[in-house]
Protein backbone atom coordinates (compact mmCIF):
# COMPACT_ATOMS: atom_id res chain seq x y z
CA UNK A 1 0.00 0.00 0.00
CA UNK A 2 1.67 3.59 -0.94
CA UNK A 3 0.07 6.84 0.46
CA UNK A 4 0.56 10.64 -0.69
CA UNK A 5 0.50 13.49 2.11
CA UNK A 6 -0.35 16.64 -0.34
CA UNK A 7 -0.12 18.75 3.00
CA UNK A 8 4.09 17.74 3.26
CA UNK A 9 4.76 17.31 -0.40
CA UNK A 10 6.90 20.15 -2.08
CA UNK A 11 6.44 18.66 -5.27
CA UNK A 12 9.67 18.30 -5.66
CA UNK A 13 9.03 14.95 -8.16
CA UNK A 14 11.94 13.53 -7.01
CA UNK A 15 9.46 10.15 -6.08
CA UNK A 16 8.36 10.05 -9.51
CA UNK A 17 12.07 9.88 -10.70
CA UNK A 18 12.99 7.00 -8.88
CA UNK A 19 10.11 4.76 -8.94
CA UNK A 20 10.58 2.05 -11.37
CA UNK A 21 7.15 1.39 -12.58
CA UNK A 22 5.95 5.26 -12.91
CA UNK A 23 3.37 4.83 -10.13
CA UNK A 24 3.87 8.40 -9.40
CA UNK A 25 3.27 11.67 -11.11
CA UNK A 26 3.47 15.28 -10.23
CA UNK A 27 1.09 17.29 -11.53
CA UNK A 28 -0.28 21.20 -10.10
CA UNK A 29 3.29 20.82 -7.89
CA UNK A 30 2.24 17.76 -5.72
CA UNK A 31 2.79 14.02 -6.45
CA UNK A 32 0.07 11.51 -6.84
CA UNK A 33 -0.41 8.17 -7.91
CA UNK A 34 -1.01 7.80 -11.38
CA UNK A 35 -0.47 4.12 -11.18
CA UNK A 36 -1.19 2.73 -8.32
CA UNK A 37 -1.97 -0.98 -10.05
CA UNK A 38 1.14 -1.04 -10.97
CA UNK A 39 3.19 -0.65 -7.10
CA UNK A 40 5.47 -3.27 -6.24
CA UNK A 41 6.30 -1.69 -2.93
CA UNK A 42 9.75 -1.58 -3.15
CA UNK A 43 9.68 1.76 -1.20
CA UNK A 44 12.22 3.67 -3.28
CA UNK A 45 10.23 7.00 -3.06
CA UNK A 46 9.43 7.05 0.76
CA UNK A 47 13.43 6.46 1.26
CA UNK A 48 13.69 9.51 -1.61
CA UNK A 49 11.53 11.80 0.04
CA UNK A 50 12.92 14.31 2.64
CA UNK A 51 9.48 15.45 3.50
CA UNK A 52 8.10 12.33 4.70
CA UNK A 53 5.27 12.35 2.28
CA UNK A 54 5.04 9.30 1.37
CA UNK A 55 4.29 6.20 3.40
CA UNK A 56 4.82 2.50 1.88
CA UNK A 57 3.57 -0.38 3.63
CA UNK A 58 5.83 -2.80 2.02
CA UNK A 59 4.57 -6.11 0.94
CA UNK A 60 5.28 -8.89 -1.08
CA UNK A 61 4.45 -6.76 -4.56
CA UNK A 62 8.68 -6.23 -4.66
CA UNK A 63 9.27 -9.97 -4.16
CA UNK A 64 6.50 -11.12 -6.69
CA UNK A 65 8.13 -8.51 -9.52
CA UNK A 66 11.38 -10.27 -9.59
CA UNK A 67 9.97 -13.64 -9.16
CA UNK A 68 8.29 -13.14 -12.19
CA UNK A 69 11.20 -10.75 -14.50
CA UNK A 70 14.41 -12.21 -12.83
CA UNK A 71 13.50 -15.73 -12.35
CA UNK A 72 10.45 -16.66 -14.81
CA UNK A 73 11.87 -14.23 -17.03
CA UNK A 74 7.95 -12.64 -17.21
CA UNK A 75 7.79 -8.86 -18.63
CA UNK A 76 4.61 -7.42 -17.15
CA UNK A 77 2.85 -5.04 -19.52
CA UNK A 78 3.28 -1.53 -19.73
CA UNK A 79 5.99 -2.11 -16.65
CA UNK A 80 9.93 -1.08 -17.43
Amino acid sequence: MIDINEAKCTGCALCSYVCPHGVIAVENGKARLANVERCIECGACQLNCDQGAIFVTKGTGCLVSIIKEDILKIKEKGCG
